[in-house]
């Protein structure tokens, strides 16, 4: 397997939820994810020019809690579901645990906080980038 020298993923902000522990998380944000803050470090505070409230923005997550020697799983651990390879499922169990959420921003507080509609990661989670969606002209 090839490694890249030098490869790092940096923590440009944390995640404030009301989820306390992975087994209460929903596996997806329509299915009851609370909305929560994202605190962003201050090194990054230029990156959020632009960004307002209603906006929809793609957050990646570093998904701590997620077991990264687990390559398959029964989807929503239910062992009555067939065993599934993690690529075919939403686990945050994976080789690297990289959380992908699409969601809305409610609200921009000051300092350096995003409120978004809902996200489905316990609190404390790392944030590692936001992307804006791009909408179709």
């Amino acid at each position: 397997m090839k490694h890249t020298p030098g490869f790092e993923l940096l923590q440009i902000g944390t995640v404030r939820s009301s989820l306390k522990n992975r087994r209460d998380c929903p596996s997806q944000e329509k299915e009851g994810a609370p909305e929560a803050w994202i605190e962003i470090d201050p090194l990054y505070a230029k990156g959020l020019y632009g960004l307002c409230p209603g906006d929809e923005i793609i957050v990646l997550t570093w998904l701590h809690l997620g077991n990264r020697d687990t390559l398959q799983v029964h989807p929503r651990g239910n062992r009555e579901n067939p065993l599934k390879g993690v690529f075919a499922t939403r686990s945050p169990s994976r080789p690297n645990p990289i959380g992908f959420h699409q969601t809305r921003i409610i609200n921009l507080g000051q300092p350096l906080k995003i409120k978004v509609q809902a996200l489905e990661v316990v609190d404390k989670t790392p944030v590692i980038d936001i992307k804006s969606v791009i909408r179709k002209a």
